[in-house]
């Protein structure tokens, strides 16, 4: 298995924290961000990790990774940073794709590993709990993920009118089988640059955005449930919720 974590962006949510550092090496407990996934995958023995970079990308220096680099990191979003490192998209492996401002426990890696479908999509259940202890109002926050009849996912990342259009929340992580990484390169691809998405250029494309069209026009998306485990850092407040984590 391959895996890509995302790091190329600013923070600037975060800053003065992100004033000399890029998001992912923002320190909880005197530990980067994105420590926490290298160790967590050492554990597991997963040893292929390939990190985008593009802020400050210097400052992310670690053994046994391989680096991609995004040079237009302050003018693209999620996905042009994602296949900034489109040649693992090769077919010989899984890849694991992780957002590089979330830690998550051995419990959500376990899952996510053993999930066996083509694409499948890391879903909290217990999200209300977690949203709720870090703002007054999680329905500014979060976004829609709606499950159809058939249990794949049928939305998610829009803006919810209520709860009951939230029946989990996406938390940054991804697994893509083998089978099928060829397809969702050529997918993206093949997509018209010159039309929006979500109000969003071709190159600002947001991540749930293309998972949208990859479940209404390529392949379903299947849910990988967790109740909790894990947290991510938008915000200085957020760095105060490690014991979701450890859940």
């Amino acid at each position: 298995m391959k895996v890509i974590i995302l790091a190329a962006g600013q923070g600037t949510r975060l800053r003065p924290l992100t004033n000399e550092r890029p998001k992912c090496m923002v320190e909880l407990d005197n530990k980067p961000l994105i420590k926490y996934q290298l160790d967590l995958f050492e554990k597991f023995n997963v040893t292929d990790i390939n990190v985008v970079t593009g802020y400050l990308e210097e400052k992310i220096d670690f053994k046994n990774i391989k680096k991609f680099y995004n040079p237009k990191y302050d003018k693209t979003n999620m996905v042009s940073t994602l296949f900034c490192a489109k040649e693992l998209f090769d077919g010989e492996d899984d890849i694991l794709i992780s957002y590089g401002d979330i830690i998550y426990n051995d419990t959500v890696l376990q899952k996510i590993m053993d999930a066996d479908d083509k694409i499948n999509v890391v879903v909290d259940k217990e999200w209300r709990k977690y949203w709720e202890a870090r703002m007054e109002d999680p329905l500014r926050d979060v976004e829609t993920l709606k499950i159809n009849e058939k249990g794949y996912i049928k939305e998610l990342g829009k803006k919810p009118n209520s709860y009951d259009d939230i029946e989990g929340q996406y938390i940054g992580l991804i697994k893509i089988s083998k089978e099928v990484v060829k397809d969702i390169k050529d997918f993206y691809e093949n997509l018209d640059k010159d039309t929006t998405y979500d109000g969003k250029d071709y190159v600002n494309m947001y991540m749930t955005s293309f998972l949208q069209m990859i479940a209404d026009k390529l392949l379903p998306l299947s849910p990988v449930y967790i109740q909790n485990g894990w947290m991510e850092v938008d915000e200085p407040s957020d760095l105060n919720f490690k014991n979701f984590v450890e859940n």
